[in-house]
């Protein structure tokens, strides 16, 4: 088992309600603005306790109840944007540091306070996300930047706060990454062989890479 301490959560954080034109949901409602949080939260199966998400047939379930961004990447935005980005302004539960989250393997297994957490899939960027920041080209930007944070399953429900220690306990030997994965299903097609290596990619990325390869086949 691998034993390896990569970083640290820096900001635990929570949704709030948004109305808006631009939010996804049919009630205009968004849960994207998620704020820091001073004490530890309970994250369960299905979600982060206290987290809102308002479009639920696209965000949140046991794939993606627990979204992770990484300091460093938000860092690079608020220099390219010239404002400040702040912890939970890409909509994610765990603002990490010195976590490599692009470089995270799918299935990797994270030790975080009392959970024990799973590398997912990354995230995609949508006109929801958009609209929150008021920038109307930033899909296009973000995918070019190509460092898209990554979801989180829930394998041992737990507590999380700022401060606490990620652990790497677990990575599997196929090595696809959550940097590869946004890059074969966005920039890179030659890329969609790998995914069918990782066993622990959730089935609709690994069918629909199933589907582009026989189209270009």
């Amino acid at each position: 088992m691998l034993t390896a301490m990569t970083g640290r959560v820096a900001a635990v954080n929570l949704g709030v309600v948004t109305e808006a034109e631009w939010a996804g949901d049919a009630s205009g409602r968004s849960g994207i603005d998620k704020r820091p949080v001073d004490g530890p939260v309970l994250v369960r199966v299905d979600g982060v306790v206290g987290d809102f998400i308002g479009e639920r047939a696209h965000h949140g379930g046991p794939d993606q109840a627990v979204y992770a961004y990484a300091e460093e990447d938000a860092a690079w935005w608020s220099a390219e944007l010239g404002r400040d980005v702040r912890p939970g302004g890409f909509g994610e539960n765990l603002s990490t540091y010195a976590v490599d989250v692009t470089g995270a393997v799918i299935g990797e297994q994270w030790l975080v306070g009392s959970a024990l957490l799973q590398v997912t899939k990354p995230r995609t960027p949508c006109t929801t996300f958009a609209g929150f920041w008021g920038v109307p080209d930033l899909i296009k930007r973000f995918t070019a930047r190509a460092l898209p944070g990554a979801y989180l399953r829930v394998l041992r429900e737990g507590e999380v706060g700022p401060g606490d220690p990620v652990e790497v306990v677990e990575r599997p030997a196929h090595g696809v990454t959550i940097g590869e994965v946004f890059r074969a299903t966005s920039l890179e097609p030659e890329l969609l062989p790998r995914l069918l290596e990782a066993e622990d990619l959730p089935e609709p990325i690994r069918e629909k890479a199933r589907r582009r390869l026989a189209a270009r086949s």
